[in-house]
């Protein structure tokens, strides 16, 4: 059974950073197209930000300029880079993989639905 393990979360008052990283355990994800999604109490999940097998990323508007998302093959580790962070990015941050491509027509975070594999999350929390 393939599993994604999330580490990294944590507090940070607005302004500050955080460095999120996903391990796939039992599987390489080499070829894989890789994900970061957040939920926040009470809404739905939202896609963060993405990367292909050949590094090709996608954000969401919300984040663009202050996250930054990379992959380690070697390590087998994704990793999500936060910066500038505020009190709305405080959600359940969860890491996401799906073999094949993640873009087709067009370069953009794909939807939940496109996921089969996901992590239990890792809470980030923004103080104002």
């Amino acid at each position: 059974q393939f599993q994604l393990v999330e580490s990294g979360g944590g507090s940070v008052q607005a302004g500050g950073s955080l460095n999120l990283s996903c391990t796939p355990s039992r599987f390489s994800y080499t070829r894989y197209c890789m994900a970061w999604f957040r939920q926040a109490p009470g809404k739905e999940r939202e896609g963060v930000a993405s990367i292909d097998a050949d590094a090709v990323t996608a954000y969401a508007d919300s984040v663009k300029g202050r996250f930054t998302i990379s992959r380690d093959n070697a390590k087998n580790t994704l990793y999500l880079e936060m910066n500038s962070l505020k009190p709305e990015d405080t959600a359940m941050y969860y890491c996401a993989a799906e073999g094949g491509s993640c873009y087709y027509d067009t370069i953009y975070v794909p939807p939940t639905s496109d996921f089969g594999y996901w992590g239990q999350g890792t809470q980030v929390t923004v103080s104002s």
